[in-house]
């Protein structure tokens, strides 16, 4: 008979469990929504609005795209205090660090993506 992965987990030493437990904590942490990073931060989408000049309309449509500018996203991400780094990673190399974008114009405003 199989055995689920929470019952494997369980016959495993204290040590082991906690070993994955932070280890699962990591990678969900990785993977973040923008509307997850602005709950965390504890920002309503009213005050995230404000800080960008937009309503919360608009900040929610930013929260849904899968398409997004960069300059956007990187407001958005100030607006919660945080800095954008955008980093890429090849299977023989070290990650890298893409400073290129980091001082781009606005060239498009927040409401010429809607």
């Amino acid at each position: 008979m199989a055995r689920t992965m929470e019952q494997f987990i369980a016959n495993l030493s204290d040590e082991m469990q906690a070993s994955i437990a932070k280890e699962t904590q990591r990678l969900v942490a990785e993977e973040m929504t923008l509307r997850e990073l602005q709950r965390i931060r504890a920002m309503s989408q009213r005050k995230v609005g404000e800080v960008l000049h937009v309503n919360q309309a608009m900040v929610s449509q930013i929260e849904q795209s899968t398409d997004i500018y960069l300059n956007t996203l990187r407001s958005y991400i100030e607006a919660l205090g945080g800095e954008l780094n955008i980093v890429v990673q090849f299977p023989d190399r070290a990650p890298m660090n893409i400073h290129q974008f980091s001082d781009l114009e606005k060239v498009h405003s927040l409401d010429d993506e809607g």
